[in-house]
C-alpha cells in the first residue's frame, strides 16, 4: 500500500496500474504457492524465511533512503518535469514487492490452507480464492494510488514538495524497521 501511494505520487494513477498488475501477480503467485504446499518448505526451512524478511527490509531500507533524498519532482498535472518509469520497471517493482515480502507469506501460509477442502477439486477452490484476494487488493491499492495523487497535489500547490518525499520515504523505512524487528 506504502508502494501505491508513494507511486501515485510520483507516477500517476494511470501510471500506477501498471505496479499494481505486477504487484496482484505476485500476491496470486504467493497466494497459490501457499495453498500448494510452499507452507511446509517455509516451516522446516525458517533460515529460508529469516532470509526473505532480511532482503525485503533491506530493500524498503533503500528505497525509503532514496525516497528521503529525491528532489521534489514538479508533479502538478500536464507538468513534463516529473520523471516517468517504464511500464516494465513499475510492474517488475511491483511483482518483486508482493514476491519478496515475507510477511505476505506468513499470512497466507497460515490463512490460506485452512480453506481448502482436501475432499473437493483443489483447482476451483484455489482460484475462487485467489479471485477474490486479488480483486480486495486492487480496490485497496487504488485507494491509496488515489490518495497519494490527492495528497501529491494539495502538498505541491503549497510548496512541501520535499516533505511529500520525505514522508514517503520515512514510512518505507517504518514498515522496513517493522519488518526487520517484527
Amino acid at each position: 500500500m506504502t508502494l501505491s501511494m508513494s507511486l501515485g505520487i510520483s507516477q500517476g494513477l494511470r501510471r500506477t496500474l501498471w505496479m499494481m498488475a505486477g504487484e496482484l501477480t505476485g500476491v496470486a503467485l504467493v497466494g497459490a504457492a501457499a495453498v500448494l504446499g510452499v507452507d511446509a518448505l517455509l516451516l522446516n526451512a525458517p533460515a529460508l524465511f529469516q532470509a526473505f524478511k532480511w532482503l525485503g527490509a533491506a530493500y524498503l531500507l533503500w528505497a525509503g533512503w532514496q525516497s528521503w533524498h529525491a528532489e521534489p519532482a514538479d508533479l502538478r498535472a500536464g507538468s513534463s518535469a516529473g520523471v516517468l518509469r517504464s511500464r516494465r520497471s513499475l510492474a517488475l517493482q511491483g511483482f518483486v514487492t508482493a514476491a519478496s515480502n515475507p510477511k505476505a507469506w506468513a499470512f497466507m501460509v497460515a490463512l490460506l490452507p485452512p480453506f481448502i477442502d482436501p475432499e473437493r477439486a483443489v483447482a476451483p477452490q484455489l482460484l475462487a480464492i485467489l479471485a477474490l484476494m486479488v480483486m480486495i487488493e486492487f480496490v485497496c491499492l487504488l485507494i491509496y494510488a488515489a490518495g497519494g495523487r490527492a495528497l501529491a497535489e494539495f502538498l505541491f500547490r503549497r510548496g512541501w514538495g520535499q516533505w511529500l518525499n520525505r514522508i514517503a520515504g520515512a514510512l518505507m523505512v517504518g514498515v522496513g524497521v517493522w519488518l526487520a524487528l517484527g
